[in-house]
């Protein structure tokens, strides 16, 4: 096989595992929203992390792989993964009213905090062209919120909260990187998060109705981790730049979803808002490859 040839079947492995890794992440995105009608999102959260944690502890058994406890910014590894808790609290607590489909538009706009913060972060500035993206952007937002208008449910503050603290999470991610594997910020996200949320689970415990819900509560852990098992396996075989447009096809999945389970059908607006945000998400995606910076999509954990 030639060099070129090989080259692009490994991309088409690294496309087909990161549409394997957003897929996992919509499913558990549908786990949780049904959870949601059985318990506290809190308790949904501290099952998310903590199931995720123990997987780790028995897949990398960090004991004997000490590399894998290793970093060089703990402080910055604390701050990543309190502020993916944060958003991921918050995105299951909006799904207890929001559609699938409404809370994932508004997440996809994370790309436009990464921009904005990734100045004064990073020190990489943005001209005109993307800060006319992200106004563009922002718009898709207002056509699927709809604010003063009986739109969406007011619960959609919560996940533009969850997306500005996703936003900032990816930035601190994208400086981690530099000089920890991606393992060893996996390792840190689920300790931390389940560590974060332990002490809040006295307060919001109540106990799983039948065995079926208890096995959801450890799947979403299982989907997460999993999920970003393919991410990291994607990312090895394909460049960032070649795989981040993919992550929006989790959309498709989430409607699909969102259909069979619980009867939701996407309204005009916001699929015209979410064409508004991914298209203004490529605009910047692209911008990022002439500049030759490093994309999000690597910072992806759900």
């Amino acid at each position: 096989m030639s060099d070129i040839a090989h080259q692009r079947r490994q991309r088409l492995i690294g496309i087909a595992l990161m549409c394997g890794a957003v897929a996992l992440f919509a499913v558990l995105d549908t786990t949780a929203k049904y959870l949601n009608t059985q318990m506290d999102a809190m308790q949904i959260t501290w099952a998310r992390y903590t199931s995720a944690f123990v997987l780790t502890l028995i897949v990398s058994n960090p004991l004997t792989h000490t590399d894998l406890l290793r970093t060089k910014s703990l402080k910055l590894q604390i701050a990543r993964s309190i502020l993916l808790v944060a958003s991921s609290a918050l995105n299951f607590l909006a799904l207890r009213w929001l559609q699938l489909d409404e809370a994932l538009s508004i997440i996809f706009t994370f790309p436009f905090i990464v921009a904005i913060a990734s100045g004064p972060l990073l020190g990489e500035w943005i001209g005109w062209r993307r800060w006319s993206a992200i106004l563009f952007g922002f718009g898709g937002v207002l056509l699927i919120t709809r604010p003063g208008f009986g739109g969406m449910h007011p619960a959609a503050a919560l996940s533009l909260a969850a997306t500005v603290c996703y936003g900032f999470y990816a930035v601190i991610t994208r400086i981690v990187s530099r000089v920890d594997s991606n393992q060893t910020s996996l390792f840190y996200a689920n300790a931390i998060g389940a560590l974060v949320m332990l002490p809040v689970i006295p307060f919001v415990w109540q106990a799983p109705a039948n065995w079926a819900i208890a096995l959801l509560m450890i799947a979403i852990g299982v989907l997460g981790s999993l999920g970003h098992f393919f991410l990291i396996a994607g990312h090895r075989l394909a460049p960032a730049s070649v795989l981040s447009p993919f992550v929006y096809t989790q959309l498709i999945w989430v409607v699909i979803l969102g259909y069979l389970v619980f009867d939701h059908v996407p309204t005009g607006w916001t699929m015209a808002g979410a064409a508004m945000v991914i298209a203004s998400g490529l605009y910047l995606l692209y911008r990022e490859r002439r500049l030759g910076r490093a994309t999000t999509s690597e910072a992806i954990i759900e």
